[in-house]
C-alpha cells in the first residue's frame, strides 16, 4: 500500500512497526558501540544514519519507503521532540554552577578560551569561504545568524557524552575529569545562549514580529520563569509534597508547555525545555531528587533513538560532491584543532602539566548529541542547508569517535614518562589514564 493511499488502522500498524524497528536498531547499535569502546550515542546515531535515506534509502528504497512512509513523518517527528524536550528538561535540572568549587577559575577560563576561539574560526571560515558554503546550497550573502551559527557548530561541547566518557575511564576525581566537566558546564550555558540569539535573529517560529521584539519578549519570559515560576512550584510541588508520579508528570508537562512558548517566540522548543529545568527548584541543600531526575532520564534514553533516526532522515550522504567532502575535510580539522588547542592552552595557563591540559582539551572535544540538538535546531530554522548539515552531522560523529582513541593515547604518553618520576618519588599524579 503507497503512502499516499494509507488508512489509519494502517497507519499506526506502520508506526508501531516503524518504532519497534527504531528502538531496537539503535539501542542495539548503541550496545554495540559500548563494547567497541565508544560512547552509546556513537552506535545511536550512526543506526540512525543507517536508517536513513543515505544507506537503507539507498541499498533497499523498496524495504525504506515501506518501513518508513511519508505519512508516518509527523509521529516520528512528535516522538522526537518530545524526547529531546525530556532530555533537556533534565539537563538544565541538573545543570549546577556550583560544580565549580575551587577550580572555579581555571573551569571559567578554559571554558572561554575553549569558546571564543573556535567560535571565532567558525565564524570567520563562514565569511571568508562563502564561495565553497554557496555550492553547498547556502545563500551568497549570509545573514549574521548565520555566520553565528557557524561559530557555534564549532564551539559546541556535549556534557552529557562527555561526563559519561568521563566516569567510563575512571577520570571523575581527577584534575582533568573535574575541570574538563565543569568547565563543559559553562561552556554549555554560553552556547545555547549565544544559539538563542542566532535562532531569534533568524526569524523562526512565524511570529510575525521583528527579532528586537521577539528578544524582549524572550527576556520577560526568561524573568517571569525565574522570579515567578520558581517559587510558585515550590509551594505546589514540594510543599505539597504530592506523590513522585504524579509530580513527574506535572513537570513534564510544565517542560512542555514552557518548550511550546519558547517556540513560539521564534526560538526551539529546547530552550523552553532547558529553562523549565533551569527553574524547578532543588531539594533542600541543592541537591537533586532522584525520584525526579531518574524517570526522566528513563523515558529520555528510551525514547532519544527517535530524535537519532529524525536527524539521520536529513543526512544525504549519497548527495555529497567533491565540495562537500572537502568541506567535511577541512571542518573537522579547524573544530578538533581549535577545541583540542584551545582547551589545552588554557589548562595549560592555569597550572595543570601538558598531559592533564592534553586531557581536557582532548574531553571538551566531544561534541555528540548536543551539536546534534543544534544542527537540528539551525536546520529548522534555514541556518543551515541539506549538504551543509551532512558535513556537519559527519563532523560531530568523527570528533566523537576520536575522543577514546585521544584519550588513550594521551594516557599512554603520560604513563610512559611519569614512570622515571614515580621510581624517584612518591607522590600521586592527579591523571595518568
Amino acid at each position: 500500500m503507497s503512502a499516499d493511499t494509507l488508512s489509519p488502522d494502517a497507519l499506526i500498524t506502520h508506526v508501531v512497526g516503524a518504532s519497534a524497528l527504531v528502538l531496537m536498531a539503535a539501542h542495539g547499535g548503541g550496545w554495540l558501540a559500548r563494547r567497541l569502546g565508544q560512547p552509546y550515542i556513537v552506535g545511536q546515531l550512526a543506526t540512525g544514519i543507517a536508517l536513513g535515506p543515505s544507506l537503507l534509502g539507498s541499498t533497499a528504497p523498496t524495504v525504506y519507503a515501506a518501513l518508513f512512509p511519508a505519512q508516518i513523518g509527523p509521529a516520528l517527528t512528535g516522538l522526537a521532540q518530545f524526547s529531546l524536550v525530556v532530555f533537556l528538561f533534565a539537563v538544565g535540572y541538573e545543570l549546577d554552577l556550583r560544580v565549580l568549587g575551587v577550580r572555579a577559575r581555571t573551569s571559567v577560563t578554559v571554558a572561554l578560551a575553549s569558546f571564543a576561539v573556535p567560535m571565532a574560526v567558525g565564524c570567520a571560515g563562514a565569511l571568508l569561504f562563502r564561495d565553497a558554503l554557496h555550492d553547498l546550497g547556502m545563500p551568497r550573502h549570509l545573514s549574521p545568524g548565520t555566520v553565528v551559527f557557524a561559530g557555534i557548530a564549532l564551539a559546541t561541547t556535549a556534557v552529557p557524552v562527555l561526563s559519561a566518557i568521563v566516569r567510563e575511564n575512571g577520570l571523575s576525581r581527577t584534575v582533568p575529569g573535574v575541570v574538563a566537566v565543569s568547565a563543559a558546564g559553562v561552556l554549555d550555558a554560553v552556547c545555547w545562549t549565544v544559539l538563542a540569539g542566532a535562532l531569534l535573529e533568524a526569524g523562526g517560529g512565524g511570529t510575525g514580529l521583528d527579532w528586537p521584539w521577539r528578544t524582549l519578549l524572550t527576556v520577560g519570559y526568561v524573568a517571569l520563569m525565574a522570579c515567578a515560576a520558581r517559587p510558585l512550584l515550590r509551594l505546589l510541588l514540594w510543599r505539597t509534597r504530592l506523590e513522585p508520579s504524579l509530580r513527574t508528570a506535572l513537570l513534564i508537562g510544565f517542560a512542555l508547555g514552557s518548550a511550546w512558548v519558547t517556540h513560539t517566540l521564534g526560538l526551539h522548543v529546547i530552550f523552553g525545555a532547558l529553562l523549565a529545568g533551569v527553574v524547578i527548584p532543588r531539594e533542600e541543600g541543592g541537591t537533586l531528587d532522584p525520584d525526579l531526575l531518574r524517570p526522566l532520564l528513563s523515558v529520555a534514553s528510551l525514547l532519544l533513538p527517535f530524535f537519532f533516526v529524525l536527524s539521520g532522515q536529513s543526512v544525504a550522504l549519497n548527495n555529497m560532491t567533491g565540495t562537500g567532502w572537502t568541506a567535511l575535510v577541512t571542518v573537522t580539522v579547524l573544530a578538533v584543532s581549535t577545541k583540542i588547542g584551545s582547551g589545552t592552552a588554557a589548562a595549560r595557563m592555569n597550572g595543570l602539566d601538558r598531559y592533564d591540559a592534553r586531557a581536557v582539551g582532548i574531553l571538551l572535544n566531544t561534541r555528540g548529541l548536543t551539536e546534534l540538538i543544534a544542527l537540528n535546531a539551525g536546520l529548522e530554522a534555514g541556518l543551515l542547508s541539506a549538504p551543509l548539515y551532512t558535513v556537519l552531522v559527519f563532523m560531530a560523529l568523527v570528533t566523537t569517535l576520536l575522543t577514546q582513541p585521544l584519550l588513550r593515547l594521551n594516557a599512554r604518553l603520560a604513563t610512559r614518562e611519569r614512570r622515571p618520576e614515580s621510581a624517584r618519588s612518591t607522590a600521586v599524579k592527579p591523571y595518568a589514564g
